[in-house]
């Protein structure tokens, strides 16, 4: 626990060691939280990836937030997923997604909406930097 902050395991961990590091204050969204709030929620995810890298002895982390009921917050309380991870420990590495949006939110908790239609990687193309710019403005 810190000052704005705490961390807990997951109900029901994707794989070991999932942990959740929320704010003290209930807020749904990231950008609900005061700067000193965001600051703190983010420096202590990575204390919590530095403990459970020594724990763990993982190769790297998913690091991950449902920012709002429509990108599958099930609880509106501002959190971030810590999934430590490991080389091949998944077929697709994406599949954790998959797992994350399979997990919450349950269709008693919230309305679902429907699903976006997103295609497989070999189907994705490179977006140019113009079409990127284009969007930012």
């Amino acid at each position: 626990r810190t000052t704005h902050s705490f961390a807990m395991v997951n109900l029901r961990p994707l794989v070991p060691g999932h942990v959740l590091v929320c704010s003290n204050r209930i807020t749904p969204l990231l950008s609900d939280l005061r700067e000193d709030e965001y600051d703190d929620l983010w420096r202590t995810v990575r204390v919590v990836q530095k403990v459970l890298q020594q724990k763990y002895k993982c190769d790297a982390f998913n690091v991950s937030v449902q920012d709002g009921a429509g990108a599958g917050q099930s609880v509106p309380h501002t959190h971030v997923h810590i999934l430590p991870r490991y080389v091949g420990d998944l077929e697709r590495n994406d599949d954790i997604y998959v797992a994350l949006d399979e997990w919450a939110p349950r269709d008693e908790m919230v309305k679902r909406q429907p699903k976006l239609d997103v295609l497989e990687d070999s189907e994705r193309r490179d977006r140019t930097m113009e079409e990127m710019e284009e969007e930012a403005l």
